[in-house]
């Protein structure tokens, strides 16, 4: 057990990486070179929302990257525009521009190529795959979130 769980984790950030370098190919195929894939994977998850910036870092898995300097990469290409907050004029909503959408649409093809592949090679669902992942994800939040309150009693 102990030897898949290790197995697991290593693959969780293998296939990460290999799936950013995916996204770097369909980039290139596309002829854009004003977005790199990290970049292009927070397009794609922001999606049609208009979110504070806050938010988005909390929702995606960006290793390694600085979310902020991205955004503002992302600003001046034009495929973000950014709204100050109603609530807080200090604090920023961003939202898709155009560009940013029309890149998403893209992607979006791109994707449905990829998922219409992979039922060629007997993948025909991923329910099961997520669902232990979600599991493992609870797993780990529990585990910090105890580590957080035993520490705080030694204290």
């Amino acid at each position: 057990m102990k030897e898949g769980y290790l197995e697991t984790v290593s693959l969780i950030e293998r296939l990460h990486r290999l799936y950013l370098e995916v996204i770097k190919c369909e980039l290139d195929n596309l002829k854009v070179d004003d977005i790199n894939n990290v970049q292009a994977l927070v397009l794609y998850n922001l999606g049609g929302e208009q979110i504070s910036i806050g938010e988005l870092t909390t929702r995606g898995c960006y290793l390694g990257s600085n979310v902020s300097y991205n955004l503002k990469k992302m600003v001046q290409n034009g495929y973000i525009d950014q709204v100050s907050s109603k609530h807080d004029r200090r604090s920023y909503m961003i939202k898709l521009s155009s560009k940013g959408m029309d890149l998403c649409k893209k992607l979006d093809k791109a994707l449905d190529k990829h998922v219409d592949a992979l039922k060629t090679k007997g993948i025909s669902s991923f329910d099961d795959l997520v669902e232990t992942l979600k599991n493992l994800g609870d797993f780990w939040k529990s585990a910090s979130v105890q580590k957080i309150r035993f520490n705080a009693k030694r204290r």
